[in-house]
């Protein structure tokens, strides 16, 4: 590391090189960089926390997975690959999620071949639970609802075995482009403010999603969108972003805020039931699946449900787990955080409600991880690659990291190869200036109020105006700062596709269009930012038959 003049106008800082920088420490990120490390790369893990404190942690559900000889009797990767077609709800692409899909069972392999241990079922085969939207068990799980932890534990395990060099508490701001465009590097801050430069022909986005944007999230408080404002940035496009997943079940405690512990949605795939204030079932004739229906259905059906009231209960549902046998053996995770409110969920139903959960859109980036920005790579949460449209199917971001963190990793060694990336030397850090930071706590309000599970115009158009009222001008000088800056600008990018987007479909539900429209809506929206800095919708105007 040698000593240079900083991008924030400080005393100095330093400056660090590798082949490949990787921000973010989940699945995507640490199995990109594994793979990277095998293929002879010199590669920089980044991550703002300690390298386990990703969102990959706290996923409990599983990995979805058709495994050969492994599966149940007519499933099949093409049955898989119907059902996320189906749960993407028309905006899925189908060749992407073949791809993916197809490679699932290698990853996998993959994974327990460093050390992963999935939880046993009969005859020595994996054990397999069914979620929302799958049509067979084909979720593989691990310390029965941990898997998210397994897997982090893995590849943490390998990193640290292979001497993975990993730069923790420190926080991307900006990407370092060459004048014509391409990434080459990033600028960071770390715990203290400290700015230094990282010199990369290659940079990896594996930071997560947005779920912070919301007052009650699954996501750790990390999930701040810094990647996807960091690649808007840059010159990335984006799309799909008005599609955020609420998971239809977290733990529901009277005025929860931050982060709220998952019910994973295997506890309804082995059993339990929602059922209202009155005890009345949720689902019963809403749809075929009953509790098992994708989970933007089940999600809006609990939100109108809490509505009506029943048993006067208006904020919540309960999800009745009493059926389910051994409850605290199959499900510890669930079972100690419903103890820890005084809650025995094999005594009495959980108290549980809808929260923001996952980023179908994102960076656009092919299943091979490359963007539309030379030098910038997007995989996981972070990245719109097509497999989840406007819906996610339960149990299929694990896999998903797995399969395009090893692609990227590929892609990277063969543009080296090719000599398609830039010389680092060549990149500049951006001048500093003054970017809108949003006051969280009101930015989470309003988003919770207005851009959540059921929205219209006016609402939007509200949103729209607080956000302007709630932000401020000024320079990046800590994690808190990028991480607000990153805040407004995901939400005004949001806002800006949702209030486009007349109609309903998936996770987007507006309540003044609440019919799907696949004449005019069966395509994703394209973001970019303008040259003053504001989200715009790139994708052409006359697409919609407007003049």
């Amino acid at each position: 590391m040698t000593e240079v003049t900083d991008f924030q106008s400080k005393t100095c800082a330093w400056e660090a090189r590798a082949d490949l920088l990787v921000l973010g420490s989940g699945v995507a990120g640490l199995t990109a960089a594994l793979r990277a490390q095998e293929l002879g790369l010199r590669v920089l893990v980044v991550t703002k926390a300690a390298v386990s404190d990703g969102n990959t942690r706290w996923a409990q559900g599983g990995v979805a997975v058709v495994l050969d000889g492994e599966h149940d009797e007519g499933d099949s990767v093409a049955r898989h690959v119907e059902d996320t077609l189906t749960a993407g709800a028309g905006l899925c692409e189908p060749d992407a999620v073949e791809a993916i899909l197809h490679a699932g069972p290698r990853s996998v392999a993959w994974l327990r071949e460093a050390g992963a241990r999935f939880d046993p079922g009969a005859s020595g085969l994996l054990a397999r639970t069914r979620e929302g939207g799958h049509s067979a068990f084909r979720v593989i799980h691990a310390g029965g609802d941990a898997t998210g932890a397994e897997v982090e534990r893995t590849l943490v395990a390998e990193a640290t075995g292979r001497r993975l060099p990993v730069l923790e508490g420190h926080i991307a701001v900006d990407a370092l482009l060459t004048p014509v465009g391409d990434v080459a590097g990033v600028t960071v801050l770390d715990a203290n403010g400290v700015p230094g430069l990282l010199r990369a022909p290659a940079v990896l986005l594996a930071t997560g999603g947005l779920g912070q944007l919301y007052q009650a999230t699954s996501n750790p408080e990390i999930a701040t969108g810094d990647g996807l404002a960091l690649a808007l940035r840059a010159g990335a496009q984006a799309a799909d972003l008005e599609f955020v997943q609420f998971h239809p079940t977290v733990l529901y405690t009277p005025g929860a805020r931050g982060r709220c512990p998952l019910v994973t949605e295997a506890v309804r795939g082995e059993g339990a039931v929602l059922i209202d204030g009155a005890g009345a079932s949720v689902m019963q004739g809403v749809h075929p699946l009953g509790d098992l229906a994708p989970r933007d259905v089940v999600s809006a059906a609990i939100t109108r449900r809490a509505a009506e009231a029943p048993g006067g209960v208006d904020d919540h549902v309960f999800l009745d787990a009493t059926g389910v046998s051994a409850f605290d053996r199959r499900f510890p995770t669930v079972y100690a955080a419903c103890r820890a409110i005084g809650v025995d969920p094999e005594k009495e139903p959980i108290p549980v409600t809808p929260a923001a959960h996952f980023a179908c859109g994102g960076v656009v980036a092919g299943t091979d991880g490359r963007t539309g920005v030379r030098g910038l790579y997007a995989a996981g949460e972070v990245a719109r690659t097509g497999l989840h449209g406007a819906n996610r199917l339960a149990s299929n971001s694990l896999l998903e990291g797995l399969v395009t963190g090893t692609a990227v990793a590929d892609s990277v060694v063969a543009d080296l190869a090719a000599g398609l990336l830039a010389d680092p030397k060549q990149a500049r850090a951006p001048r500093p200036r003054p970017v809108p930071i949003a006051e969280r706590d009101a930015l989470q309000r309003a988003m919770s109020r207005y851009a959540a599970i059921g929205r219209d115009a006016e609402g939007l158009s509200v949103l729209g105006s607080v956000l302007d009222l709630s932000t401020k001008d000024s320079q990046l000088g800590t994690h808190r700062d990028v991480e607000d800056a990153a805040l407004a600008l995901v939400a005004q990018a949001l806002i800006a596709a949702a209030a486009r987007r007349t109609e309903s479909r998936g996770c987007h539900v507006r309540s003044d269009f609440p019919q799907r429209d696949d004449a005019s809506w069966q395509r994703s929206q394209l973001i970019r930012l303008s040259p003053s800095g504001q989200p715009v919708l790139a994708d052409p105007v006359e697409a919609m038959g407007v003049a």
